[in-house]
C-alpha cells in the first residue's frame, strides 16, 4: 500500500486502526461490510465525488481486497482516476486496475485508452505509472494496442532514461507472452545500438530485451555481437571506481555483464578477426582476475565476481576454438573442486563435464580424474556425488576406462539409491564402448547385477547377451562366470536370468569339466527356480528344453520338472502353457527336428546400443550422450514422447546398418528400442512353440533416429528401407514417422515436435496428390490440431491402400505461424512400392523355373550402375532385407551375387518379383536384374533398389 501521509488520507488511516483493533474475525468482517456499504453508498450517491474521495475509497476497497475479501464494485472509479493529473491519485488507478482487473475485462479498453494518453504524455512520471501497468497485466490485447507504442518510446532520443529503461523491461514481458504480436521492425538497429547508451542501467535493460529477441530471430540481430564486445570490453577493463553507481562489492556492473556474456553464447565465435580478438581478451581478462587475491571476505563479493567468471567459461566452452581459452577455464574450475561452497563444486563439476567433450580440454580434464574420484567418495551432497559421476562417465576414454569403471563399481556398493539406476547405465556402457577385451566387459556387467541387481534394468542383462551371443571368443568365459556366480548363497534374479540364458546357449562349452556336468548346471539353476517371479520361470523353462537338445542324457530329469504339478497346473497361463509344450516337444520330436527347433540363437544385428538410448531418455540434457569427445552445440533441452497406437517394430530377419552413437537431438524419442517378434514354429504335435519368446532378448529392432537436419530428398531415399525414423528436422520443428505395413494396407504416424518454446498457430497438413497417384494409392489422412503448444508434439495418423503399381509419392505440405511469421514445409510421404512387398523363400529348382518362366522382355529390368558406397557384403544384404526382399542363399553360382524374392501386393494382384544383384569390385560397379510378373513393376523396384547402393 502506498504511504499515507499526514492528514491527507485520515479516512484510510482510521480504517486500518479499526481493523487492527478487531478481537475476532466475526468483528472484522463487520467492520469490513460496515465500510463497503458505505463506499457502495458514495459511489452510487447522487453527490459528485472529487478526485481525493475516490482515491480514498478506492485504496480502501483495494487494502480490502488485499485482506483476502472478494471486491465486485468500484473497478469504473479507478479507471476515472486514470485520467487524473495528480501523481498520487493516478498511481492509486494503476494500482488498483494492476491488482483487481482481469485481461478479458471490460473496461480493458477504456484502461487501454488511458494507458496510450499516458504514454504520449510529456510527463515522465506519468508514462513509467503506464508501463509499469503494461509490465504487470502483459495481456495480449496490450500487445495488439501497445506493441507500436513501447518500441517508438524505448529508441525515441526525447525519452529520458528512466523511461526508457521501463519501456525496455515492459517491451520484454509483452514480447514473453505475445512473441507473435511484437515485431521491431524499422526499429531492429536503433534497439541494438541501445548496448552503446552511455546509462548503465538503459544498457542493462536492453541487454535483457535484445537476448530475448535474439532467440526469436537470431540472424536479424546479428549485429549486436560487435557492440556486445565492445561494451563488455569497457566494463571487464575498468575498475570499480569507473563504474561507481554500478560496482558491486567491488565488481563492475556484475549483471550486465552476465547478460552480454549468455547473449554472445547465441551465436558463433565473431568472424571479424578484431571483434574476436577483442572478445578474447575480454574472457582473458576474467579469467586473471579470477586469480587475484579477493577485495572483500564477504560473500556477495565472491558471488558477483564467480557469476561473471563462470558464464566467460560457458562462452568459451560454447565457442570451443580457443585451445589456450578452454585449458585455461579448465585449470580454473579445478580449483573449485575442493573449495569448500557446495554451489561451487557442483558449478566446476557441471561445467567441466561440457569441456571433457572438446578435443583441446579433454586431456585437460583427465588431470583432475583422482580429484574427482576423491569428490565422488567424500562428497556430503547427493546433487554433487551425481555430478562428479558425470564427470568421470564423460572424461572416460580408453587409457583410463578401466580405473574408472572400477572406481563407480566400488563407489556403487555405498552410492545413494536416487543415482543408482543411472550408475548402472553409464557403467555399462563405458564397459561395452570401452573394452579390448570382452571378458572384463562379462566381469563388470555381473559384479553391476551382484551390485546393484534391482537398478540394473533389462536393457543392460539385453545387452550382455546379445555381446556375448555376437563374439565367439567370450561365451566360454561367460558360461564359466557365471556358473561360478550362480553358486552363490544370495543370487539376485537378474543374475539367473542371465545364467538361465548363457548356459542354455553355451552350456556346453563347459559340461566337460565334472565340476560343471550338465546334471550340476540343471540342478544349480533349478535350485533358483522356487526363488523367481513367474517371468524368470518361463525363461528357465525354455532353458531346460534348450538342455534337453544340448545335453540328451538328462532329458529324464528335465521331463520330470517339466511335468510336475507345480508346473503343468500353474495359476500362471505362461508357466503352464510352457510346461505342456515343451514338454510335448520333448517327447514327440525326433533329435533332428529338437536341433531345428532348439538352435543355437543366431548373431544379433548390430546397431545403437539400448543402454545409451535408455540413459538418453532418462536423462536427456545432463551429460553429453556419449562419452566420445565431440563438438559442444547446445542441444534444446526438451524432449517429446510418441506413442504409435498399433504401432509394430520390423522383423527381426530385416537388419539394419550400424546406426551412429554420436550427438543426436532425438525430441522425438525415436531412439528407443523395442523387441522384434520371434519366429514361431510348429511341432510334431500340432503345438505352437514360441521358443525362447517374451522373456529372452531377441534381436533389437530399435526404431533408428537421426538428429542430424537433412535434405528432404536425401531423408527420403534412406525410408526406402526403414519404417521409423527422422523424416525432417530444423530449428523450428522435427517430424517423425513411424508406419506398419500388412499386404496392400499401410498405417503411417507422422509426429510433429515443436521444438521452440513458442505455440505454432495455424498448423495444417496437406497431401498434394497428382491424378496418377490418386488412382494408385488411396489415402485417408486423420486431421490433426491447430496449434501445438512449445516443447509439445503431435501425431497425425495416415491410412494408406495400395490400388495398383506406383512410382510416385505423395506430397505432405505443413503450414503454421510462428512468431507473425508463416513457415510452409513441402516433404515427400515416405511410402514407397516395395514397402508393399513380402519376402518369399524359395529353393533353386523353384527360383529358376520361375526366372525362366519370366522371359518375355518387358518382363525384365536391368541396370548397370556405379557403387554410391563402399561395397560391403553384409551391408549389401542388410538393404536387400530392409527392401522386404529375402536373400537366397547358394542360389547363385557366384557367391559374391544376391539373389532375392518377393511378392508386390495391391489391391486386385499379387505380383512376383525376383531379383539379382551383381557387385563388380574391381570397377566399383552393380548389375541389377529385377523379373516380374507384370510389365511396369520390374523397373519401378529396380529403380529404388538401386537408390540404396
Amino acid at each position: 500500500m502506498p504511504a499515507v501521509k499526514g492528514d491527507g488520507m485520515r479516512g484510510l488511516s482510521v480504517f486500518i486502526s479499526d481493523i487492527r483493533n478487531c478481537k475476532s474475525k466475526e468483528a472484522e468482517i463487520k467492520r469490513i461490510n460496515k465500510e463497503l456499504a458505505n463506499i457502495r453508498s458514495k459511489f452510487k450517491g447522487d453527490k459528485t465525488l472529487d478526485g481525493y474521495q475516490k482515491k480514498k475509497y478506492v485504496c480502501k476497497l483495494l487494502f480490502i481486497f488485499l485482506l483476502g475479501h472478494d471486491i465486485d464494485f468500484g473497478h469504473m472509479e479507478a479507471v476515472n482516476l486514470l485520467s487524473s493529473n495528480k501523481y498520487t491519485e493516478k498511481q492509486i488507478g494503476y494500482l488498483f486496475i494492476t491488482v483487481l482487473i482481469s485481461a478479458g475485462s471490460d473496461l480493458m479498453k477504456l484502461v487501454i485508452q488511458s494507458i496510450k494518453n499516458d504514454l504520449n504524455s510529456r510527463n515522465p512520471v506519468h508514462v513509467n505509472l503506464a508501463l509499469q501497468c503494461v509490465a504487470n497485466i502483459g495481456s495480449r490485447e496490450m500487445a495488439e494496442n501497445l506493441g507500436t507504442e513501447i518500441p517508438r518510446l524505448l529508441v525515441s532520443g526525447e525519452t529520458i532514461d528512466s523511461v526508457k529503461q521501463s519501456a525496455a523491461l515492459t517491451l520484454l514481458r509483452l514480447l514473453r507472452t505475445s512473441p507473435d504480436l511484437i515485431q521491431m521492425g524499422e526499429w531492429t538497429s536503433r534497439v541494438i545500438h541501445l548496448l552503446n547508451d552511455q546509462h548503465m542501467g538503459v544498457v542493462t535493460s536492453a541487454a535483457s530485451l535484445i537476448e530475448a529477441l535474439v532467440r526469436k530471430n537470431p540472424e536479424e540481430y546479428k549485429g549486436c555481437v560487435s557492440l556486445a564486445v565492445s561494451r563488455l570490453s569497457r566494463i571487464v577493463t575498468s575498475s570499480y571506481t569507473d563504474l561507481q553507481d554500478y560496482t558491486y562489492y567491488f565488481v563492475p556492473a556484475p549483471w550486465l555483464s552476465v547478460k552480454l556474456l549468455r547473449l554472445l553464447q547465441n551465436y558463433p565465435p565473431p568472424e571479424d578477426p578484431a571483434v574476436r580478438t577483442r572478445l578474447t581478451e575480454c574472457l582473458e581478462t576474467i579469467l586473471n582476475k579470477a586469480q587475484e587475491a579477493p577485495k572483500s571476505k564477504k560473500a556477495q563479493h565472491s558471488n558477483a565476481k564467480n557469476a561473471v567468471l563462470f558464464e566467460a567459461i560457458n562462452l568459451i566452452i560454447h565457442m570451443d576454438s580457443d585451445p589456450n581459452l578452454l585449458v585455461r577455464a579448465c585449470n580454473q574450475l579445478g580449483q573449485f573442486l575442493q573449495h569448500r561452497e557446495t554451489n561451487l563444486r557442483y558449478l566446476a563439476l557441471e561445467s567441466m563435464c561440457l569441456l571433457a567433450t572438446s578435443e583441446f580440454s579433454h586431456e585437460a580434464v583427465k588431470k583432475h580424474q583422482e580429484t574427482v574420484i576423491t569428490s565422488l567418495k567424500t562428497e556430503r551432497d547427493v546433487s554433487v556425488r551425481q555430478r562428479a559421476v558425470d564427470l568421470l562417465y564423460a572424461m572416460c576414454d580408453r587409457t583410463n576406462a578401466e580405473e574408472i569403471v572400477a572406481e563407480m563399481l566400488e563407489y556403487l556398493e555405498s552410492a545413494d539409491y536416487s543415482i543408482r539406476e543411472e550408475m548402472v547405465l553409464k557403467v555399462a556402457i563405458l564397459a561395452e564402448k570401452y573394452a579390448v577385451d570382452y571378458t572384463w566387459y562379462v566381469d563388470v556387467i555381473l559384479n553391476l547385477i551382484r551390485i546393484a541387481g534391482d537398478y540394473v534394468s533389462e536393457e543392460v542383462w539385453y545387452r550382455v547377451i546379445q555381446i556375448v551371443i555376437n563374439r565367439d571368443d567370450v561365451q566360454g568365459y561367460a558360461a564359466k562366470t557365471v556358473f561360478e556366480a550362480l553358486q552363490a548363497p544370495a543370487c539376485h534374479e537378474n543374475m539367473v536370468k542371465v545364467g538361465g540364458y548363457i548356459l542354455g546357449e553355451f552350456g556346453n562349452l563347459i559340461a566337460g569339466d565334472p565340476r560343471s556336468s550338465p546334471i550340476v548346471q540343471f540342478e544349480l539353476l533349478h535350485s533358483k527356480y522356487h526363488l523367481c517371479g513367474a517371468a524368470t520361470r518361463g525363461l528357465l523353462l525354455s532353458t531346460y528344453i534348450k538342455f534337453v537338445n544340448l545335453f540328451p542324457e538328462i532329458k529324464s530329469s528335465i521331463q520330470e520338472v517339466l511335468k510336475s504339478g507345480n508346473n503343468l497346473k500353474n495359476p500362471d497361463v505362461e508357466i503352464q502353457q510352457r510346461s505342456m509344450e515343451y514338454l510335448q516337444l520333448s517327447t514327440v520330436a525326433t533329435a533332428d527336428v529338437l536341433a531345428t527347433v532348439l538352435e543355437e540363437m543366431p548373431p544379433f544385428p548390430e546397431r545403437e546400443s539400448s543402454i545409451l538410448a535408455k540413459l538418453k531418455k532418462k536423462k536427456p540434457s545432463s551429460v553429453p550422450e556419449t562419452a566420445e569427445i565431440k563438438e559442444h552445440k547446445h542441444i534444446p533441452q526438451a524432449q517429446i514422447s510418441n506413442n504409435l497406437e498399433h504401432a509394430s517394430s520390423p522383423p527381426s530377419s530385416q537388419h539394419s546398418t550400424p546406426s551412429n552413437t554420436g550427438v543426436s537431438i532425438d525430441l522425438l524419442g525415436l531412439g528407443s528400442s523395442t523387441p522384434s517378434t520371434t519366429n514361431k514354429l510348429t511341432s510334431a504335435s500340432g503345438l505352437l512353440v514360441d521358443v525362447f519368446a517374451d522373456n529372452y532378448p531377441t534381436a533389437s529392432n530399435g526404431l533408428e533416429s537421426s538428429g542430424l537436419t537433412l535434405g528432404a530428398d536425401e531423408s527420403f531415399k534412406k525410408f526406402i528401407c526403414k519404417n521409423n525414423g527422422v523424416l525432417f528436422e530444423n530449428d523450428l520443428l522435427q517430424i517423425g514417422v513411424k508406419s506398419e505395413y500388412r499386404c496392400n494396407l499401410c498405417r503411417l504416424g507422422m509426429f510433429y515436435g515443436n521444438k521452440t518454446s513458442f505455440h505454432f498457430t495455424a498448423f495444417s497438413v496437406d497431401i498434394e496428390c497428382s491424378d496418377r497417384i490418386s488412382s494408385q494409392l488411396n489415402i485417408q489422412p486423420k486431421p490433426v490440431g491447430t496449434v501445438i503448444e512449445g516443447g509439445a508434439q503431435v501425431q497425425q495418423i495416415f491410412n494408406v491402400e495400395c490400388v495398383e503399381e506406383f512410382t510416385e509419392s505423395p506430397i505432405v505440405h505443413i503450414k503454421f505461424m510462428y512468431s507473425g511469421a508463416q513457415q510452409k514445409i513441402s516433404l515427400k510421404l515416405p511410402v514407397t512400392l516395395n514397402k508393399f512387398i513380402e519376402s518369399v523363400e524359395m529353393n533353386t529348382e523353384v527360383f529358376f523355373a520361375r526366372w525362366k518362366a519370366l522371359n518375355n522382355p518387358q518382363q525384365e529390368s536391368q541396370k548397370i550402375f556405379q557403387a554410391q558406397n563402399p561395397m560391403d557384403a553384409e551391408q549389401s544384404k542388410a538393404k536387400i532385407l530392409g527392401f522386404n526382399l529375402s536373400v537366397l542363399e547358394g542360389i547363385d553360382p557366384n557367391k559374391d551375387n544376391f539373389v532375392s524374392a518377393g511378392i508386390l501386393h495391391t489391391k486386385s494382384q499379387q505380383i512376383g518379383c525376383l531379383v539379382r544383384l551383381e557387385p563388380n569390385l574391381q570397377a566399383q560397379m552393380y548389375r541389377l536384374t529385377v523379373r516380374a510378373s507384370k510389365d511396369t513393376v520390374p523397373k519401378a523396384i529396380g529403380d529404388l533398389l538401386a537408390l540404396q547402393f
